[in-house]
């Protein structure tokens, strides 16, 4: 029988099954930081993509934010508008009720009877004015009560006048402004 050394064979078979195990491992090892590169590519392309979307919301809201804070003010400014318009509205109303009270104040002044002096505070009319007699006065006052435009006299004061005006008696008086409804001044308005 021949002899047959099967010893190096077997050792270059082992060699050979090392050095495939080694790159085999080698290549997995590769695959698999292949594999973590793109799992880890992918999980940062999600956070990035993530984060953009909160940043664009983000951006969204400080927008939203402004235009709240826009809205507000120009909710502001329509109320102080509105209540400016109201005030002229106001006073565009109470054009006519002036002119009105000077009228009706002209109209109850009896003969023998004249003012020295009227102011207003609020609806408060306060009256200075001299009279012939004391019935010129209780006319006066008769007057205010038959008034839609004025209710309420009230004489304070009644004083002998001065040397210059003998015969003449001064008085003080104060008689509340009202506004009549709507349909007594249209009717009145209408005469």
């Amino acid at each position: 029988m021949a002899k047959i050394n099967l010893r190096p064979w077997r050792e270059e078979l082992r060699a050979e099954k090392q050095r495939q195990f080694i790159v085999m491992l080698f290549g997995a090892l590769i695959i698999a930081a292949g594999l973590v590169f793109l799992w880890q590519t992918a999980v940062q392309g999600q956070i990035d993509h993530q984060q953009s979307r909160n940043s664009y919301i983000e951006n969204a809201m400080r927008d939203l934010e402004q235009q709240i804070a826009e809205i507000e003010d120009l909710r502001e400014r329509r109320e102080e508008l509105l209540s400016r318009m109201q005030v002229i509205q106001d006073l565009q109303g109470q054009r006519p009720v002036i002119v009105r009270a000077f009228d009706e104040l002209v109209r109850s002044v009896p003969e023998g009877l004249f003012f020295q002096s009227i102011e207003k505070s609020g609806d408060t009319v306060s009256i200075v004015g001299m009279a012939e007699s004391n019935s010129r006065i209780s006319s006066l006052m008769r007057n205010f009560e038959q008034s839609d435009w004025f209710g309420n006299p009230n004489l304070t004061n009644v004083s002998a006048a001065d040397q210059r005006r003998a015969g003449f008696s001064q008085f003080n008086m104060t008689v509340e402004q009202v506004v009549p409804e709507a349909d007594d001044a249209e009717a009145e308005g209408q005469q």
